[in-house]
């Protein structure tokens, strides 16, 4: 499973595998088009000379190479500039933007099949005057065609693709597929290891990009240990410290060979050289909330950009707002045996969120009315979770005392310190419902 999960991240987010598997398919077709002989009188035939098809060829193979080069540069433009305008988390959802690599796929096609339709028609004036494949070259021409009209689609796509609202709904539909598909946990807080916990050392130096408990649970089961990991998806590890601990019940019981454990923890375990959103929702919500970030900082100095991000969290949080959120835990088939992978609560990703926005927007009431804006949607959708609800009340009432100390103006300080104080009749009222 994880080595699956480790070759389609490598696919999907790599600019070249979908070109060069276009290239083979467009010389896989060219031969079998070179093999089919058509009279030429057919409409599908090439009306001309072997010497025009390979002025034909020889034309469009040149021009593609131009055009390759073209999109490459834009590409590169677009990828700098969501770097240095938004955030440099964002590089990875353009590469594994799919329209960019189905328009590179079909000019490399382009390019391969007119190139190898050059030893089909000869490389020299006069050489197989009669006998050419007319097919094939009238292939050719049609992948001219194609190349052209995903020119203009390119030029089109990219100019959305840099747009704020089109990145934000990008990174917020990745993050709901995760949050919707993989999220989970049980809530209450598990015990950490106890004395004679043996360390599992990490094999590798990275991030923590998938974790698979399932996978450990019989070998935890089978044995009567407990594994926890140290960390969670999306942290980093270092080479040689604890990656997880095992322990038994009791210091007297036997246990398992460390080194046998360990080697299982790194098959379950996937640790790479980035962070990736296949199981990680702070990856999203980290990207957002740069781009938030990143607008309000002196250079830039665009509010309203970081509050276009903060709409696409309130549709995060609101899904997070819903779910069961903490720890993954796998118990063995046997019920001995448990494995524990950390997970972040509701108040976690609310306090980073909510925090590093507040800290650098506070001076501005419109983004802490956003913020306040996020309170309030979750307050809507959140489940019966006095944790969830102490949260949310802990950070509009941060929002609001920032809001007050960096804001000169009265006027322009009413409507957050309203806002506030509707929220915090809410969750006052929830309180009020929920105590005996």
């Amino acid at each position: 499973m994880r080595d699956r999960e480790t070759i389609r991240e490598y696919v999907t987010g790599s600019l070249w595998v979908l070109p060069g598997f276009s290239a083979v398919l467009a010389l896989v077709g060219g031969f079998v088009l070179s093999r089919i002989r058509v009279d030429p009188e057919s409409p599908l035939a090439f009306q001309g000379t072997a010497d025009d098809a390979r002025t034909l060829l020889s034309n469009v193979a040149g021009t593609v190479v131009t055009v390759i080069a073209l999109v490459l540069g834009l590409t590169v433009v677009a990828l700098q500039l969501s770097s240095t305008q938004f955030s440099p988390r964002l590089l990875r959802s353009f590469l594994r933007d799919r329209p960019t690599q189905v328009v590179l796929g079909t000019f490399v096609a382009t390019f391969a099949y007119s190139a190898a339709g050059l030893f089909t028609v000869g490389l020299y004036d006069g050489e197989r005057t009669e006998d050419f494949p007319r097919l094939a070259v009238t292939g050719a021409i049609a992948l001219l065609f194609a190349s052209l009209a995903m020119v203009v689609y390119f030029a089109d796509h990219l100019a959305h693709s840099i747009q704020v609202d089109v990145i934000g709904r990008r990174v917020e539909r990745n993050t709901l597929a995760v949050v919707n598909g993989r999220l989970g946990g049980v809530e209450d807080a598990t015990a950490g290891p106890p004395g004679w916990a043996v360390p599992l050392l990490a094999p590798r130096s990275g991030y923590i990009q998938s974790a698979h408990p399932e996978l450990l649970a019989p070998l935890a089961g089978r044995h009567g240990v407990h594994i926890r990991l140290r960390v969670g998806v999306g942290d980093h590890v270092v080479s040689g410290t604890a990656l997880a601990w095992m322990w038994t019940p009791a210091r007297d019981r036997p246990a398992p060979d460390p080194a046998d454990v360990q080697r299982a923890v790194a098959r379950a375990v996937r640790i790479g050289l980035e962070r990736t959103e296949g199981h990680d929702a702070a990856l999203g919500v980290r990207q957002l909330v740069d781009m938030a970030c990143k607008a309000l900082s002196p250079a830039v100095n665009d509010p309203y950009t970081a509050i276009q991000a903060i709409d696409h969290l309130s549709v995060i949080f609101c899904a997070l707002a819903g779910r069961p959120l903490g720890d993954d835990v796998a118990v063995g088939p046997t019920g001995r045996g448990v494995v524990v992978v950390p997970g972040r609560r509701f108040g976690d990703y609310l306090a980073t969120t909510c925090g590093l926005i507040r800290r650098y927007g506070c001076a501005e009431p419109t983004v802490a009315l956003a913020l306040l804006g996020l309170l309030h949607d979750c307050a809507g959708v959140v489940a019966d979770d006095p944790t969830r609800w102490a949260a949310i009340g802990e950070q509009a009432d941060l929002i609001l005392a920032d809001a007050t100390r960096e804001t000169a103006q009265p006027a322009d300080l009413a409507p957050v310190a309203a806002a506030a104080a509707d929220l915090q009749r809410r969750v006052a009222g929830h309180r009020s419902a929920t105590s005996p």
